[in-house]
């Protein structure tokens, strides 16, 4: 026989817990395997920071002297490299007494790209300010012009080469990306075979291979007595390469679409490319745009590899000045570190402008 039900007494609803406390108490201290867990990684971290600032700031070497650098191998950092070979190392091997050239080229160029990122901005008046600030690059890295000195594209690097590939190659490569997702899906078999081709050709090889066709194997074909500058047909493969990229992410984005967005639009009598430039392109682009930063930053990290054409961007600029010179090349992990920091300063500006984008566009979709 079953026994009689009595209920229990009612008992206060648990109080939520907030705070920093709390939140220690549940992420990292929660059972006695996760404080052991966190107690012994911290003693990890404690025990790697010290030695990294022991070595990056107590021990370290701030000046150019070389014999003190020498002396502090092994226990120290010796930054001297940097003041002694950074200006080369951002340069490049563009002349000396021309460095303010390259500084206010690259200065207005990623000046146009900030504007560009700013909606208060986003008007008819952007693609001539775009024309207006490349023939203002051009004419002052190049020279030749207005009682500037020339300086020949082989002797561009550093920083402003390395922001200039990253910027006319993604320039370049995000409408023609647009434009090679939409053909994949095109109706026309002719259209989508062509534009699958140049896709599933372009990646099925590295980008190195690429840079390599577009130096070597290009200048081949042109006809007697056409050259077209280096620079140019590295631009040219840069392009192509992360245009078929890209590609593929936005068609991912035009798949995810609903089918009813497009039966809606022609049911309004809206054409092709006003479906396409209204309704279908701007909610594409919005769930997709993670991924096409994630190709952006992915470029901007990839033009190290313009080394093999002879263009020595921000890496191959550091290596041509520490292989140039015996005495500073022990230091060059030091150098690296300092190239390291350039990289993420923009790698980490582009992902919080992604980030940015996301959230405006979360906003729009709940409105």
């Amino acid at each position: 026989m079953n026994p009689p039900f009595v209920p229990l007494d009612p008992r206060p609803m648990p109080g939520r817990q907030h705070g920093l406390m709390s939140w220690l108490r549940n992420n990292f201290f929660s059972s006695p395997a996760n404080t052991l867990t966190t107690l012994v990684l911290l003693a990890l971290l404690g025990t790697a920071l010290f030695q990294a600032l022991d070595w990056a700031l107590l021990n370290a070497v701030f000046g150019s002297q070389l014999e003190s650098c020498n002396n502090a191998r092994g226990i120290g950092a010796c930054w001297g490299v940097i003041s002694e070979k950074g200006r080369f190392i951002v340069m490049g091997r563009y002349p000396d007494t021309e460095h303010w050239r390259p500084v206010i080229a690259t200065a207005l160029m990623l000046g146009v790209v900030a504007m560009s990122c700013m909606p208060r901005f986003w008007g008819p008046g952007l693609l001539p300010l775009w024309i207006g600030m490349l023939i203002i690059y051009f004419v002052l890295m190049k020279g030749g012009m207005l009682g500037l000195t020339e300086v020949p594209t082989d002797q561009w690097g550093g920083l402003p080469l390395t922001v200039m590939l990253t910027v006319i190659g993604m320039t370049l490569a995000f409408p023609l990306s647009i434009v090679v997702a939409l053909g994949r899906r095109s109706d026309m078999p002719v259209i989508r075979t062509l534009c699958t081709l140049y896709v599933e050709l372009i990646r099925g090889v590295p980008l190195i291979t690429v840079l390599f066709m577009a130096s070597f194997m290009l200048p081949l074909f042109m006809p007697e007595g056409v050259k077209i500058d280096v620079l140019i047909r590295v631009v040219v493969g840069i392009t192509l390469f992360a245009a078929a990229y890209m590609a593929e992410v936005v068609r991912g984005g035009l798949q995810a679409l609903p089918k009813g967005q497009t039966e809606a639009a022609a049911t309004l009598g809206l054409s092709y490319w006003q479906t396409q430039r209204l309704i279908v392109l701007p909610q594409a682009l919005a769930m997709v745009v993670p991924s096409l930063m994630n190709t952006f930053i992915g470029m901007f990290k990839d033009t190290s590899l313009v080394t093999i054409v002879s263009l020595y961007e921000l890496t191959g600029a550091l290596g041509l000045a520490l292989n140039s010179d015996a005495d500073w090349r022990p230091f060059k992990l030091e150098a690296y570190l300092f190239i390291t920091l350039i990289y993420f300063v923009f790698c980490f500006a582009m992902s919080r402008y992604s980030l940015w984008v996301e959230d405006r566009t979360a906003v729009s979709k709940t409105r």
